[in-house]
């Protein structure tokens, strides 16, 4: 199964280092498909295109055809791609193949997407807002002149919006492994052996000799000693990880700025000297 990996980036030499990466990585330059430039000028410059015409609409075909059944992520994608200074499109052949090219663009500072759109419609809600914000002063300035024949002089003051975002400060790292050690024990053990030994004798035979005068087989066993190991695990210590949760106050301070309007009045008197002379 066949895998489209798509990264877009703000800046082309991130984007040309992590196509080096992904050569390095064992995948050949012709699965990886290299476009810089702004996508939505007509200078765009591509390592795949002959012509610059029509640059913008080929981006917005290709997210169509590549989204084919999302429009939103087609028009996400093609919205933060016409910012961009450069694209990387990568085929690979497996899943882990294609995570190992995410994982590269992710570490070249490929866009996210997702957060990227956000901004966009966000800056899209507060531009319409101000759009008609404008409209409504600028009315209010055209009867004004109209009726008065002033001129209005727009106040403006900064306000400073504090919040607060969760980053990574540090942390630890446990990992557990299983050493081996030597160890010597001294034990006794015990070994028996048959010792068998003949005597000249010159005797006369008695009765129970004579009991004793038929065959037979006499079975001698030896018995020895030998050693047994044999091992039990122990809990010995265990180690607890948590964490601890700190609050502090912090004042943050900074400046904002607003218009500060001087209003003199002119002595008539004066004038008119100025006049005379």
């Amino acid at each position: 199964m066949s895998y489209t990996v798509v990264g877009i980036f703000d800046s082309k030499n991130e984007a040309r280092q992590a196509m080096d990466e992904l050569v390095q990585n064992g995948f050949v330059e012709n699965d990886i498909d290299f476009s810089e430039g702004r996508f939505s000028d007509d200078t765009t410059q591509s390592s795949t295109a002959t012509s610059n015409t029509g640059i913008s609409d080929s981006v917005s075909n290709f997210f169509s055809n590549l989204f084919s059944n999302d429009e939103t992520q087609a028009r996400n994608y093609t919205n933060v791609a016409r910012d961009a200074e450069a694209i990387l499109t990568v085929q690979a052949d497996s899943k882990e193949r294609a995570d190992k090219v995410a994982e590269i663009f992710d570490r070249y500072g490929s866009v996210d997407i997702e957060d990227r759109s956000a901004q966009y419609q966000q800056g899209y809600a507060q531009t319409s807002g101000n759009v008609q914000d404008r409209e409504i002063a600028n009315r209010s300035t055209t009867n004004e002149t109209a009726t008065t024949g002033g001129t209005a002089i727009p106040i403006i003051e900064e306000e400073m919006q504090i919040g607060k975002r969760a980053v990574e400060t540090g942390g630890v790292r446990v990992r557990s492994r299983v050493i081996e050690k030597p160890v010597e024990e001294s034990l006794r053990l015990r070994q028996e052996r048959v010792i068998v030994n003949r005597h000249p004798v010159n005797r006369a035979v008695t009765d129970a000799d004579m009991t004793n005068f038929k065959q037979g087989d006499f079975d001698i066993t030896e018995r020895g000693e030998e050693a047994v190991v044999t091992k039990q695990a122990r809990v010995v210590e265990e180690i607890e990880i948590g964490k601890q949760v700190e609050e502090r106050d912090e004042v943050i301070r900074d400046t904002v700025r607003k218009t500060d309007v001087d209003v003199k009045e002119i002595d008539a008197d004066t004038n008119a000297r100025r006049a005379g002379k």
